[in-house]
């Protein structure tokens, strides 16, 4: 087998060495442009589970790396003049240099052909059988077939440089300092003695402030040694082609051209600030080796490649991407406590939670505990964030877990029944602090399906009456969502056919333009002035009658591409009167109706809007127009935003993960200032208490872990030793016998989770 490998980087070395290694007969070519010892950047980090990864892969080139590595334990976050520390991590940093060259030597052993400051093209390898595009962040191979390769390019906003000093570190250390220009940002690790890694952040704005765009080299390392003065401890930063650049996230649709692979940062980038750009680029080389190795022609061994890599690669980016977002708005959290702030810094990229940091850092868990439960009237220092109270005007909640809305599209004419009165009981009954109805109707052709509730009559009034005394009745409070179907109305049930149109039986119905749904969908009628008077009275009619049943909060609903949603996205109304155009018209008129319900509302009883924080869609509602829409409900008395995304168009592309939608909610409650509700792929209590103590929301609603556990929070009581959580009495013998199991449950699966912990790489 003939290979060439384009490219001399980590990726490019490490799979030429296992190849190597495992087909002797192989000849194998490393192409570089550079020099041998060339090399830009300072230090490269790894974890103590990669460094499992490469001890098992190839041991003699694990046992180099190992007598050459920095160790460290402890994540340093230095603040507003506070310093915490978090153990338990296990990271090594070692020189890139250093790194290169052990890989040189160990491919140079095995047989591996090594040339140096040449530039190759695929086409100087006729008769290669493989050729591995390994040459970086700027892959002149990715880009000249970029029609095969189909490359994402995200170009971030924040400026970063990476700098080295002579300072030594013994944690990998967060500097955050603050300066009149802005905010920046220290990432620094030891790597070896004497030498440690500093990559430097700042905003956009910081960085044109500071005049870093009209700085050399030389004198912007000189202006950071001013901003670092403290941190640097004397020691200056070095440059190594340090300029300032915007991070590059790289997605490709394609890996692979006939014989011709994409390799490390050629293929996927990851951010910095989660280190793995070289741990990425290695394990890709151990996963194409794997893909080789497991039998078959080039083709068949591709494809095994990246249809069996592809997943791992774009979790590690989704982590990367939440991270490097977090970073570009650090001013967000500025003003949190400090023990918040570091654990916002510690759990950013959702792979450490609660739970870890209880596990690794109990200490450090305890004071964010006693800051969140001292930041909340009335909280409790010994319960977790997830089991503190919250106030909304006259309604208080025990603990910040909710129900969230979900529709069932069971109702009869809009009437709850039977199944509706154990739904909403049996989640009455399981704890949570707050349960909301599913969306529900103020008129019949108000609806979405013909399964969905409605309260525009003296029947559903009685049977939400019922449904309500019933949750009261278990000492949980019921929060009614109030919404218009507008374009997306007159649809099947979910399980016959969601959001396509009903082939008989349908109503006419409404939306901001006159623009359907799906291409088949019917044709909404464009509001006018009447229409808007008429659904402003059903809402209102409706909200009286919320008062009579007795619920204790009311949400509008203005998200997902319904009715009021319509007027809100660019996407959806394109209307050329005042209630269109820029965002401040095309607000006019959900405002309004909210303005009206708030005022019928009881004062005392707390009101929230769902929005649809992004549409998914280019041309959609921005960030800007968001923070426009939060301010002005907040303004007109709105106490909660119920922060969703999407649904407002068909052809949406949203990238789901854990928690996805929670940039969203930590945008609105850090800088509109007003308190949110979080939705979406939540699923565990570790997760809720990991939001609720970094600040990034003051509710958590759960939809799907509700359908299957409706005493959730019950369930979390009794994993956290919480007893304080309502339950009917005769359940008192059955919670009992819960908080005894769980208490023995938990200390097994803390035991296993220290047991599972990867094995200390650090020098003995």
């Amino acid at each position: 087998m003939r290979i060439a490998v384009i490219g001399g980087g980590p990726a490019g070395l490490y799979f030429a060495i296992l190849m190597k290694r495992d087909r002797p007969e192989a000849e194998i070519t490393v192409v570089e442009r550079n020099q041998a010892d060339d090399t830009f950047g300072f230090g490269v980090v790894f974890s103590d589970a990669t460094l499992d990864t490469f001890r098992d892969a190839d041991e003699p080139s694990y046992r180099a790396i190992a007598r050459n590595f920095a160790y460290w334990d402890d994540i340093a976050i230095i603040a507003r003049g506070h310093e915490h520390r978090v153990g338990g991590n296990g990271f090594c940093g070692c020189s890139r240099r250093t790194l290169l060259t052990l890989l040189q030597a160990r491919a140079r052993e095995l047989g591996v052909t090594l040339e140096f400051r040449r530039e190759a093209r695929p086409e100087d390898f006729p008769d290669a059988d493989l050729i591995i595009a390994a040459d970086g962040v700027n892959s002149a191979i990715r880009n000249r077939f970029v029609d095969h390769f189909q490359p994402e390019v995200d170009l971030r906003p924040n400026r970063f440089a990476w700098m080295g000093s002579t300072r030594p570190l013994d944690a990998f250390s967060f500097f955050f300092e603050e300066r009149p220009e802005g905010i920046f940002i220290a990432h620094a690790y030891q790597y070896e003695a004497g030498a440690s890694t500093w990559v430097l952040e700042t905003d956009p704005e910081t960085f044109a402030r500071a005049g870093l765009d009209q700085m050399n080299e030389a004198e912007s390392a000189a202006y950071l040694e001013g901003v670092f003065a403290e941190a640097l401890q004397g020691h200056q930063l070095i440059t190594n082609r340090s300029m300032w650049r915007q991070f590059p996230m790289i997605r490709c649709a394609r890996w692979t051209r006939d014989n011709i692979v994409l390799l490390g940062d050629a293929k996927a980038s990851a951010h910095f600030s989660i280190g793995s750009g070289t741990k990425l680029a290695m394990e890709d080389a151990i996963a194409l080796h794997a893909a080789f190795m497991a039998g078959g022609d080039v083709a068949t061994c591709l494809h095994r490649f990246e249809t069996g890599r592809r997943e791992e690669v774009e979790k590690i980016q989704h982590a990367a991407d939440v991270s490097l977002v977090w970073f570009e708005h650090v001013k967000r959290f500025w003003n949190f406590h400090p023990a918040r702030f570091a654990f916002g810094v510690m759990t950013r990229s959702k792979a450490i939670t609660w739970d870890n940091l209880l596990l690794r850092a109990p200490e450090f868990v305890e004071e964010v505990q006693g800051v969140v439960a001292a930041e909340t009237p009335g909280g409790d220092a010994r319960n977790p964030p997830m089991f503190q109270p919250l106030q909304l005007r006259g309604m208080r909640l025990p603990n910040r877990v909710v129900v969230s809305p979900m529709c069932m599209y069971s109702a009869e004419d809009g009437v709850p029944n039977d199944f509706h009165v154990i739904h909403y009981g049996a989640r009455a009954m399981g704890g949570a602090g707050l349960i909301f109805t599913e969306m529900t109707c103020p008129a019949r052709d108000a609806r979405i399906t013909p399964g969905c509730a409605g309260l525009w009559n003296d029947a559903q009034q009685a049977a939400w009456t019922r449904i309500v005394g019933n949750a009261h009745a278990a000492g949980a409070r019921m929060c009614l969502q109030l919404g218009h179907a507008g374009r997306k109305g007159a649809t099947k049930l979910m399980w016959d056919g969601m959001d396509q149109p009903l082939a008989e039986g349908a109503w006419p119905i409404l939306s901001a333009s006159a623009i359907p749904y799906l291409p088949h969908s019917q044709t909404p009628r464009a509001m006018d002035r009447a229409d808007m008077d008429q659904v402003k009275a059903d809402l209102l009619a409706a909200t009286e009658r919320a008062i009579a049943c007795g619920f204790d909060m009311l949400e509008l609903h203005c998200a997902h591409g319904y009715l009021l949603a319509s007027f809100l996205s660019p996407l959806t109304n394109h209307r050329s009167d005042e209630y269109g155009g820029r965002v401040e018209n095309r607000l006019r008129y959900p405002l309004e109706v909210f303005t009206a319900m708030r005022a019928l509302w009881p004062a005392d009883r707390p009101m929230s809007v769902r929005v649809s924080a992004t549409d998914w869609a280019e041309g959609g509602i921005t960030d800007e127009d968001m923070l426009v829409i939060a301010r002005a409900f907040r303004d007109a008395g709105c106490d909660l935003l119920d922060v969703s995304t999407g649904q407002t168009v068909a052809d949406a592309a949203p990238v789901y993960g854990r928690m996805f939608q929670l940039p969203w909610a930590d945008m609105l409650r850090n800088e509109a200032g007003i308190a949110v509700m979080c939705v979406g792929s939540i699923t565990t209590a570790d997760q809720v208490n990991t939001i609720i103590a970094a600040g990034r929301a003051d509710l958590v609603a759960l939809a799907r872990p509700h359908l299957t556990d409706p005493s959730f929070t019950l369930h979390a009581a009794a994993e956290y030793g919480v007893r304080g959580v309502n339950t009917p009495v005769q359940y008192g013998w059955g919670k009992d016998a819960l908080f005894r199991n769980a208490k023995r449950a938990r200390e097994d699966l803390m035991e296993l989770r220290r047991k599972a912990k990867p094995a200390s790489h650090a020098p003995r």
